[in-house]
């Protein structure tokens, strides 16, 4: 080695580790002056929801699986008004609230995945996904009414 630091040239051994693909640990969070987050805090805190802890994760999935980031914080309000009356870390009454997870923020990207790349959600549009989702006859306009008050309509999937 003293011959290799001698003529310039040195050589560094090391491990690197990387969260695997798909791992939760060491997951980016959105940037801090994303406005999305203020948004989403801004929603969440004025009901003082358990969700507002989970707004990055919210826009972290969101920008994952390519959704709206409105639509899970909406779903997570009207299916647990934000996390108040989630059972086993479920905000998005999924499997008719009898999914378990181990974490809020596990539950959060199962279902961002799912809404993306499950037969029977994936290609649709909002209306379709919602109708799905929970067929309620009412249950779509109640979601876009929510993801309207968090921000102005955008471009929605």
């Amino acid at each position: 080695m003293r011959k290799l630091l001698s003529s310039g040239l040195a050589m560094i051994a090391g491990v690197v580790s990387l969260p695997a693909p798909g791992s939760l640990h060491g997951e980016r969070k959105a940037p801090v002056a994303d406005h999305r987050l203020a948004r989403l805090q801004a929603f969440f805190g004025k009901s003082d929801c358990p969700a507002k802890a989970y707004s990055d994760d919210f826009l972290v999935a969101a920008d994952r699986y390519d959704l709206d980031w409105r639509l899970l914080p909406s779903i997570s309000y009207v299916e647990s008004t934000g996390g108040k009356s989630a059972r086993h870390n479920n905000l998005f009454g999924w499997d008719s609230g009898r999914a378990v997870f181990a974490t809020a923020r596990q539950g959060i990207h199962e279902v961002g995945y799912r809404l993306t790349h499950s037969h029977l959600y994936r290609s649709k549009n909002l209306d379709q996904l919602l109708a799905i989702y929970n067929p309620s006859g009412d249950y779509a306009q109640r979601v876009k009414s929510v993801m309207a008050q968090i921000a102005p309509a955008v471009t929605v999937r």
